[in-house]
């Protein structure tokens, strides 16, 4: 999967389209990730024993890979991401737009 934790990403498509977000929780089986304010649902809760409140509560539900792009962090663009082996065997993932490397 080329999208990882603490990414910054673009929503491209939903209801929540045009919205940035980091990347809290990445699910590589299911390819599924939870973005920061993005895709907000409403859950009611019962309470168990001490810890939960009960009532409705808001979270970010799981949205699709495919539906964001990561930003760049050097042209701050949604870009795609490409991969490039370096002199010393390290992978790391590249900007397709202004070819920097992403951290």
């Amino acid at each position: 999967m080329k999208i990882h934790k603490n990414d910054s990403v673009l929503v491209i498509c939903g209801k929540d389209k045009g919205k940035k977000g980091k990347v809290r929780v990445v699910d590589t089986k299911k390819d599924r990730l939870i973005v920061d304010g993005v895709n907000m649902i409403k859950k009611h809760v019962r309470p168990t024993g001490t810890v939960r409140q009960a009532g409705i509560i808001e979270r970010e539900a799981p949205i699709k890979v495919s539906n964001v792009m990561v930003l760049c962090p050097k042209c701050s663009k949604p870009a795609r991401i490409g991969h490039l082996s370096l002199e010393d065997g390290k992978k790391v993932r590249l900007c397709r737009a202004c070819h920097e490397v992403i951290e």
